[in-house]
Protein backbone atom coordinates (compact mmCIF):
# COMPACT_ATOMS: atom_id res chain seq x y z
CA UNK A 1 0.00 0.00 0.00
CA UNK A 2 2.74 2.61 1.21
CA UNK A 3 4.78 1.67 -2.05
CA UNK A 4 2.05 3.17 -4.24
CA UNK A 5 2.51 6.75 -2.83
CA UNK A 6 5.97 6.69 -3.31
CA UNK A 7 5.43 5.62 -7.12
CA UNK A 8 3.21 8.75 -7.22
CA UNK A 9 5.33 11.30 -6.19
CA UNK A 10 8.45 10.05 -8.05
CA UNK A 11 6.12 10.70 -11.41
CA UNK A 12 5.06 14.16 -10.08
CA UNK A 13 8.54 14.89 -9.70
CA UNK A 14 9.47 14.09 -12.80
CA UNK A 15 6.47 16.03 -14.28
CA UNK A 16 7.71 19.10 -12.83
CA UNK A 17 11.13 18.42 -13.99
CA UNK A 18 10.14 18.26 -17.49
CA UNK A 19 7.90 21.47 -16.76
CA UNK A 20 10.58 23.51 -15.78
CA UNK A 21 12.64 22.12 -18.50
CA UNK A 22 10.00 23.45 -20.83
CA UNK A 23 9.96 26.69 -18.99
CA UNK A 24 13.33 27.74 -20.09
CA UNK A 25 13.27 27.15 -23.54
CA UNK A 26 9.99 29.78 -23.51
CA UNK A 27 12.41 32.07 -21.70
CA UNK A 28 15.29 32.21 -24.59
CA UNK A 29 11.96 33.06 -27.13
CA UNK A 30 10.85 35.29 -24.34
CA UNK A 31 14.61 37.21 -24.69
CA UNK A 32 14.61 36.79 -28.39
CA UNK A 33 11.70 39.22 -28.72
CA UNK A 34 12.69 41.60 -26.34
CA UNK A 35 16.13 41.73 -28.65
CA UNK A 36 14.01 42.38 -32.07
CA UNK A 37 13.91 46.32 -33.09
CA UNK A 38 10.36 48.00 -32.89
CA UNK A 39 9.34 51.00 -34.92
CA UNK A 40 9.33 54.31 -33.56
CA UNK A 41 5.74 55.50 -32.61
CA UNK A 42 5.55 59.34 -33.04
CA UNK A 43 4.32 61.22 -29.64
CA UNK A 44 0.66 62.86 -30.44
CA UNK A 45 1.07 66.50 -29.50
CA UNK A 46 -1.06 67.51 -26.25
CA UNK A 47 -3.79 70.60 -26.64
CA UNK A 48 -2.81 73.37 -24.84
CA UNK A 49 -4.99 73.91 -21.57
CA UNK A 50 -6.00 77.62 -20.94
CA UNK A 51 -5.03 78.98 -17.58
CA UNK A 52 -7.63 78.51 -14.96
CA UNK A 53 -8.18 81.47 -13.25
CA UNK A 54 -6.50 81.93 -9.48
CA UNK A 55 -9.01 81.07 -7.11
CA UNK A 56 -9.63 83.57 -4.46
CA UNK A 57 -10.55 81.69 -0.69
CA UNK A 58 -12.27 84.64 1.57
CA UNK A 59 -10.63 84.89 4.77
CA UNK A 60 -12.58 83.56 7.83
CA UNK A 61 -12.64 85.71 11.01
CA UNK A 62 -10.84 83.95 14.10
CA UNK A 63 -13.36 82.84 16.45
CA UNK A 64 -12.43 84.44 19.90
CA UNK A 65 -12.71 82.33 23.05
CA UNK A 66 -14.16 83.04 25.91
CA UNK A 67 -12.13 84.05 28.81
CA UNK A 68 -12.34 81.26 32.02
CA UNK A 69 -11.29 82.42 35.55
CA UNK A 70 -8.93 80.33 37.09
CA UNK A 71 -10.21 78.80 39.97
CA UNK A 72 -9.34 80.01 43.10
CA UNK A 73 -7.87 76.87 45.54
CA UNK A 74 -7.52 77.96 49.36
CA UNK A 75 -4.81 77.96 51.34
CA UNK A 76 -4.40 74.34 52.92
CA UNK A 77 -2.77 74.82 56.61
CA UNK A 78 0.63 73.02 57.29
CA UNK A 79 -0.21 70.12 59.75
CA UNK A 80 1.57 70.44 62.59
CA UNK A 81 3.33 66.93 64.46
CA UNK A 82 3.07 66.36 67.86
CA UNK A 83 6.62 66.02 69.32
CA UNK A 84 7.79 62.70 70.76
CA UNK A 85 9.16 62.86 74.09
Amino acid sequence: MGQHYHVSSLLLLAFLNLFFIHGNITGAAARHLLETPVPEIPKPKLPKVLALPKLEIPTMPKPELPTIPKPEIPAVPKPQLPTVP
